[in-house]
């Protein structure tokens, strides 16, 4: 097996196999960078020279009954973050004004908790109704949804259902306790059949393998999503994982590539935790690396990136933002 031949099957639509996997993953730190040129071709050759730009309103914060290792928000967590109920539709509104001025098309309400009540749901509908007057695509990442409550948002405008699976099912209880890895595959399952745009990916560097990270992606596969966000750990202390180091960048780098070559037809969006693996110069790499959106603006409880210098990283690593 080869670099190229591994592409070649990738962009020719066929499953790579066992082996051929195993050789991407075994690849060492000093052909990464032969690994993101092949897997940035790919991206190129699907997709175009194209950058969706995406961001996020934390709509409600704190006091979730979750247990996950990295998140401020979890019931394990002594961080200090945000503690809010549901912002106002107005609100949420605004900040997706804000995010449209700033070059995003996609814009993800994400509140914190597993369920969503009557009058949260009551809220969501109110602000997707108002997103999608403004020419966004709105997408709401509240925990788990149901039938009913996918039907109502949907009537309201809804185009896109964001629920992380985080990690594989081997790892997931090593992250989290108070919940099966079950109840999220289910949720995303109901989201594509419901015909919503489905962004579903992981956060890589809290203590995973490359076996688990390749599980998570085949996974991701079979369930259809359209979207894959990657997020990489950014340790906060008061959380279980405030004290891990972050992944280095070529391992990152190994990350990206790997899921572009498992995943060659879905939309891979760069989120979470780039700023302490790549600092403020490590765009236009990252950018060349598979990936094909970007986050831009802050992160659920901590800040993200300006995004004048992500525009600019776009137009230096040779491509342009996807335009509303």
């Amino acid at each position: 097996m080869t670099l190229k031949a591994a592409y070649d099957k990738a962009l020719a639509g066929k499953s790579l196999s066992d082996s051929d996997i195993r050789f991407l993953t075994d690849l060492p730190a000093e052909r990464v960078p032969e690994l993101i040129r092949h897997a940035h071709a790919l991206r190129l050759a699907r997709f175009g020279d194209r950058v969706e730009l995406c961001a996020i309103v934390n709509a409600k914060s704190g006091g979730c009954s979750e247990d996950c290792s990295f998140c401020a928000q979890s019931s394990r967590s002594t961080a200090d973050s945000p503690r809010h109920p549901l912002l106002p539709a107005r609100d949420i509104a605004a900040a997706g004004r804000a995010a449209r001025e700033r070059g995003a098309t996609r814009f993800g309400v994400v509140a914190s908790g597993k369920r969503v009540g009557a009058r949260d749901l009551a809220g969501f509908a109110e602000a997707v109704g108002l997103l999608a007057g403004l020419g966004l695509s709105p997408d709401l990442s509240p925990g788990v949804l149901d039938q009913g409550q996918v039907k109502t948002l949907k009537k309201a405008g809804l185009k896109g259902y964001h629920h992380n699976l985080e990690t594989s099912a081997s790892f997931f209880p090593r992250m989290c306790t108070t919940h099966d890895y079950d109840e999220d595959v289910q949720a995303v399952r109901a989201g594509v059949a419901a015909g919503l745009h489905v962004c579903c990916g992981g956060i890589f560097g809290i203590g995973e393998s490359w076996d688990d990270r390749v599980e998570l992606a085949l996974l991701l596969g079979e369930l259809g999503v359209d979207s894959v966000p990657i997020n990489f750990l950014q340790p906060i202390p008061g959380t279980p994982l405030g004290g891990r180091e972050p992944l280095s960048r070529s391992e990152a780098l190994k990350v990206v590539g790997l899921y572009r070559f498992l995943l060659p037809d879905r939309a891979l969006r760069i989120c979470g935790g780039r700023l302490p693996v790549f600092g403020s110069d490590g765009g236009p790499e990252l950018l060349t690396s598979g990936a094909n959106g970007l986050m831009i603006g802050d992160y659920l409880t901590v800040r993200g990136g300006d995004t004048a210098s992500d525009l600019a990283a776009i137009r230096a690593a040779g491509l342009r933002p996807q335009v509303v």
